[in-house]
């Protein structure tokens, strides 16, 4: 069975240039992480083609295996760009002035624009979710360590002194970060039922915009301090 490492072996009259494509090595990456990215995002990792990715970027296939070794390397290089692209436009929300509750609803609104810009980030997130639910991922520990832990602790953090200064009602930190993932990412996973069902295309300028104001409204109802004089005493 050839490897694929084998398949990338080119003829020294071919062979690729340590510079990349017409010299132009780092465009040639980012073109084929686009491409990569739709077709994880559309076929998963084990029924994505490496001729299909190299097709669309417009490269030699045997500079996918340059840039990132094999299949498995370019899915994680893939999945690294989008965790990293959320983390900077997070992490700069965390970091900023303000209210608790302030931030939080801003961290979760941050989130659900960086998913609306492209339908491709929610597919290649809840297929690598799904594969490491399976105990089939390879990445996910690694990107908790260097992406999920971080944004978690900061968030607690956030939770945690709100309460204390009295930005948001008493809740419980670690179910509170958990419920504002849900209403933030669930959304974009229930696309297909909402066009099962006859809905407005979920990936419409009007319905993003009618679930982002939902998605702030939903929070600062729930966190706000005022909410918990008419929670108290109730129970779900």
């Amino acid at each position: 069975m050839t490897t694929l490492r084998q398949a990338a072996k080119v003829s020294p009259a071919r062979k690729v240039s340590r510079a990349g494509s017409r010299g132009r090595p780092e465009e040639s990456r980012q073109a084929i992480l686009k491409a990569a990215l739709a077709e994880f995002a559309a076929q998963g990792i084990a029924g994505a083609r490496t001729d299909t990715i190299a097709e669309s970027a417009g490269v030699n296939k045997a500079l996918l295996y340059y840039y990132f070794e094999d299949k498995e390397g370019l899915y994680r290089a893939t999945l690294e760009q989008v965790f990293a692209g959320l983390f900077e436009r997070e992490r700069a929300v965390l970091a900023s002035p303000g209210n608790a509750l302030g931030k939080l609803v801003t961290y979760a609104v941050t989130h659900f624009d960086y998913i609306s810009e492209n339908p491709s980030f929610s597919r290649l997130m809840q297929g690598e979710m799904m594969r490491a639910g399976a105990g089939k991922s390879p990445h996910i520990q690694y990107l908790a360590d260097k992406y999920f832990r971080k944004l978690f602790e900061s968030l607690m953090t956030i939770v945690n002194e709100g309460i204390r200064r009295g930005e948001i009602r008493p809740v419980d930190p670690m179910n509170t970060v958990v419920s504002m993932t849900g209403l933030t990412v669930f959304y974009f996973v229930s696309t297909p039922v909402t066009r099962a069902i006859g809905r407005q295309d979920p990936f419409s300028s009007e319905a993003l915009r009618n679930r982002r104001l939902a998605l702030i409204d939903h929070l600062t109802a729930i966190l706000r301090p005022e909410a918990s004089q008419s929670a108290r005493g109730k129970t779900l």
